[in-house]
């Protein structure tokens, strides 16, 4: 059977759709690029915002007439709207997300035991989704009740995987030829905490450095509550990527309040202090959110005026959007569409100018880059495009195709949100 995958949202539908791919392969099913190759089409959707539930809806339709396969779903838009869903053309299976780990056994009818064998070697997913780094699912769920937050509806609570799970994907992920791993979960920094008895997330991290083989190490998204400042030792390790995405959501202490985020401007403030006393020319993104019930002007102005302070190398903008189940959506002073849109590009303003004053440090510096795309140039040779550690995007050419490489670059000048480079080795 021909199988395709695609995604909406964040990088743990990538890890899961990546990991339920070599468990389709382990069982002698083909991984295809298309929807229109496939005779099973596999969707991992998302709900977090209005624009990912409407994107999720069309990946389906586009998935359905692509051809006549048969299409399942998970993730958080088919858990949250189970009876919509299945009113989709083509959809025969929705696995909620409790469920979702044992998706490849109850759509094949195979005992789960059958997948819980040493995994194949990682082989990157063919199309849209083909990715150098590989996405390793290290936990699920959250016990944090933000009120504006759907995820942890559709998620359910905080769950570790075990640190030998992990390892075993690490090694398949190297195996296959994998230079760097990206631990990622709903809320990463609690990893461990619901063992007994109760471990970190620097163990996690330090295990997989001490095993794992591969020569870089990255973090996905990890809240600014449960890291201390011990934590930041690991980077003493050169493999471990110098960037940090740490939500913040808010600048105003007031709004945070209303969000229930674990955190305060103060308590933020001195976490990134330490970041970056402790791991030097660290990007650190964020996501922000403007707009949330009731926000005012004033505190709009705080949260804009914080999130100049800090600086950061590159963040998300959101217009607050409203989900049903959650308590954000039920609160007073709902803020007028126009003016939400108004706040976010004064937001997106301040970020894309702190961004330009933390690439341009980098302007004639030299690094080593992971190339992640590449395009022919007929006998020209390959345009390609990579990643720093610190997650600056740069533009190369080269004679050779060097996707899945590593090479040391000069970084020539500021191109877009990225740069261009020459490579020296």
């Amino acid at each position: 059977m021909n199988v395709y995958f695609d995604t909406i949202g964040c990088r743990l539908n990538q890890s899961e759709i990546e990991q339920y791919a070599n468990q389709f392969r382990l069982a002698g099913h083909h991984i295809v690029m298309t929807a229109a190759e496939a005779d099973m089409v596999i969707i991992n959707t998302c709900t977090v915002t209005v624009e990912a539930a409407s994107d999720s809806r069309q990946k389906i339709r586009q998935a359905a007439r692509a051809g006549n396969a048969q299409i399942v779903l998970t993730g958080c838009w088919s858990t949250m709207e189970p009876d919509d869903a299945a009113l989709m053309e083509h959809v025969t299976h929705i696995i909620p997300n409790h469920e979702k780990d044992q998706l490849v056994a109850t759509v094949l009818s195979q005992p789960q035991e059958l997948f819980d064998r040493e995994p194949l070697a990682r082989e990157p997913l063919p199309g849209i989704h083909q990715r150098t780094r590989a996405f390793l699912k290290a936990q699920d769920g959250c016990d944090n009740h933000c009120t504006y937050c759907i995820t942890h509806i559709a998620r359910g609570a905080g769950r570790s995987r075990l640190l030998a799970e992990v390892l075993k994907d690490a090694h398949a992920a190297v195996e296959g030829g994998s230079k760097e791993l990206v631990l990622t979960g709903v809320h990463l920094a609690s990893w461990g905490k619901d063992f007994d008895p109760p471990l970190t997330l620097r163990n996690l991290v330090q295990a997989v450095l001490d095993q794992g083989g591969m020569q870089r190490l990255r973090l996905s998204s990890v809240e600014p509550w449960d890291l201390h400042d011990n934590f930041f030792a690991v980077w003493a390790d050169g493999r471990m990527c110098r960037h940090i995405h740490l939500p913040l959501q808010s600048g105003s202490a007031g709004v945070l309040r209303r969000m229930a985020r674990n955190t305060t401007p103060t308590a933020y403030r001195t976490l990134v202090e330490t970041i970056r006393r402790m791991v030097p020319q660290v990007a650190i993104t964020t996501d922000i959110i403007v707009g949330f019930p009731g926000e005012t002007e004033d505190e709009f102005s705080e949260s804009l005026e914080f999130v100049r302070e800090i600086s950061f190398a590159a963040g998300h903008v959101f217009a607050y959007s409203a989900r049903n189940g959650t308590p954000a959506a039920r609160m007073t002073g709902q803020i007028p569409h126009a003016i939400r849109k108004e706040r976010s590009r004064k937001m997106r303003n301040v970020i894309a100018a702190s961004s330009l004053e933390y690439r341009q440090q980098f302007i004639g510096t030299q690094t080593s880059v992971l190339w992640e795309s590449t395009d022919g140039l007929g006998s020209q040779g390959w345009r390609l495009q990579g990643l720093t550690d610190n997650y600056l995007r740069i533009s190369a050419s080269s004679k050779f195709k060097l996707w899945n490489q590593i090479s040391r670059v000069k970084i020539l000048a500021i191109q877009g949100d990225g740069f261009s480079g020459e490579i020296i080795d």
